[in-house]
């Protein structure tokens, strides 16, 4: 049995598993994410599945889980170190294997069980592993859940219980992709596809549903790799998209797909090579899903562009847009409260609600939802749809470092800084600030609508800074300048990953 409560480790002292591991700072909003064996090993991913199977009693739900991996070299020995931990709770497991997130989620369903726990570190640097859990599907686990489950892990308040069971699950994948098929609407136009995988665990799926929809598939990196010898598969990282742009010219593809390390998310580059980003794509979804169901609600994080609220095609058709908080767990819960049709994250997490999904992210469902809008406008390119929308300058996702102990309170200090600045009269890149949204981290908007947003990372040592400009990529500039001005009175604050 593990202490209780779980001591204060020196990670170079316990190389060899001589007393669980978990740091806390890996507990998440909505999610866990540590380095692998420096910041939790085997006995403490052990004590996190007793921990696990603790709250699911607790919660009182029938405590039965589906679990997969993904494709790291390591994520089996975490999955199955996790699974001997919810056994010892009493949870009764059916493993999938070898999975994206959104294949467990799937499972959740199609193997009635209301809880599950997704080994991933998603598109996270080879050395990274999580757990995305839940129990209540679609939904998964938010702040409330996540600190309860920190509290029992680290303070050693877990339950042995008897009746856990294991069951593997064979061929799971496939029942996956056929559920997938029989959702999409038959293919009527030819279309060549591009579909990149950064090497994640999306190459083991993703272009053998592409080919089932009957379009042509030009494979990019779809080996998996946990090295990932390219670029890392996030499509938000430019690099990647840059790939899949330089294939889809060099192809003459109608379109680019790139999908993340755990296939949750999809990006998308045109036929001419242009980039796309994520919040651009759920307007032009929303505004083909919105010709078949006009007055839909679509739920949208605030790091997305303001065309959702502002779009005039969109606006004739009554859809009602709510911005909310940044993250899968938040706008999947969103989406479910307000009974939207969708959810757009600008990260790439699409949430599709009946009839067109089951309410959670699947980049292998945004995928068929993009396809099939370019196949009920069979004379329009993807080119022609992005150019349909009303023109703005947009930054991608950029992440200046800061450490997980404290970026909260230095994006509060940042909040104040403005609020003070909007109180005072102070302008912003040269204009009064005429909105603060607080709702996640602050999205600061000028007279012009110029707006930018600091937030903290929820799953990494991380800020989050994104700006837009309905006025001039000038505009723009400026307004990423002057938060960044902001940013840099706070010397925890350091490099950016990607910059405009």
């Amino acid at each position: 049995m593990f202490p209780k409560p779980l001591p204060k480790l020196d990670p170079n002292t316990f190389a060899f598993e001589q007393l669980p591991l978990v740091k806390p700072t890996g507990f998440r909003e909505y999610d866990a994410r540590w380095l692998f064996p420096q910041e939790i090993n085997l006995m403490g991913v052990q004590a996190l599945g007793l921990g696990l199977g603790t709250l699911v009693h607790e919660l009182g739900v029938r405590p039965e889980i589906v679990t997969g991996h993904d494709f790291r070299s390591y994520s089996s020995s975490i999955k199955l170190a996790l699974i001997a931990g919810m056994q010892a709770a009493g949870l009764r497991v059916k493993d999938i294997g070898l999975a994206l997130s959104p294949m467990a989620y799937f499972g959740q369903f199609a193997l009635d069980c209301p809880c599950v726990a997704m080994v991933t570190a998603s598109h996270n640097d080879n050395g990274w592993t999580g757990v995305k859990m839940g129990a209540n599907r679609p939904m998964t686990f938010g702040p409330e859940e996540m600190t309860r489950l920190k509290e029992i892990v680290t303070g050693g308040t877990y339950q042995y219980r008897d009746g856990g069971s294991y069951e593997f699950v064979e061929g799971f994948s496939e029942v996956y992709l056929k559920d997938l098929v029989a959702r999409a609407k038959p293919v009527g136009r030819k279309l060549k596809v591009v579909a990149a995988c950064g090497n994640g665990t999306a190459g083991a799926f993703a272009p053998a549903l592409l080919e089932r929809l009957g379009v042509e598939v030009i494979p990019l990196d779809v080996e998996p790799d946990y090295t990932f010898p390219r670029y890392n598969p996030n499509p938000e990282d430019m690099e990647m998209l840059h790939a899949i742009a330089h294939a889809v010219k060099a192809h003459g593809a109608d379109v680019g797909l790139g999908f993340d390390g755990d296939g949750d998310r999809c990006g998308v580059v045109d036929n001419e090579g242009e980039e796309i980003f994520a919040d651009k794509i759920g307007v032009m979804l929303a505004r083909d899903l919105s010709k078949l169901h006009p007055g839909a609600t679509f739920v949208v994080d605030v790091k997305s562009t303001g065309l959702y609220a502002a779009d005039p095609e969109l606006q004739s058709r009554a859809v009602k847009t709510d911005y909310w908080k940044t993250g899968h767990s938040y706008i999947k819960r969103r989406v479910n409260e307000l009974g939207a049709l969708a959810g757009f994250e600008k990260s790439g997490h699409f949430f599709f609600n009946e009839p067109v999904g089951r309410g959670y992210d699947d980049g292998l469902l945004t995928a068929i939802a993009v396809i099939e809008m370019l196949d009920r406008n069979p004379d329009t390119s993807m080119a022609d749809l992005y150019r349909a929308l009303p023109k703005t300058w947009g930054s991608p996702t950029m992440s200046p470092h800061c450490a997980d102990e404290v970026k909260y309170g230095v994006v509060e200090a940042v909040t104040e800084r403005f609020r003070a600045m909007q109180a005072t009269g102070e302008t912003v890149a040269g204009q009064a600030i005429t909105s603060l949204v607080t709702v996640n981290g602050v999205r600061v908007t000028t007279e012009d609508g110029t707006w930018g947003l600091v937030r903290a990372s929820s799953n990494k040592p991380e800020l989050v800074v994104v700006v837009e400009s309905p006025v001039s990529e000038a505009r723009l500039h400026a307004m990423f300048k002057a938060v960044d001005g902001v940013l840099r009175q706070h010397p925890e604050v350091g490099a950016y990953n990607q910059t405009i």
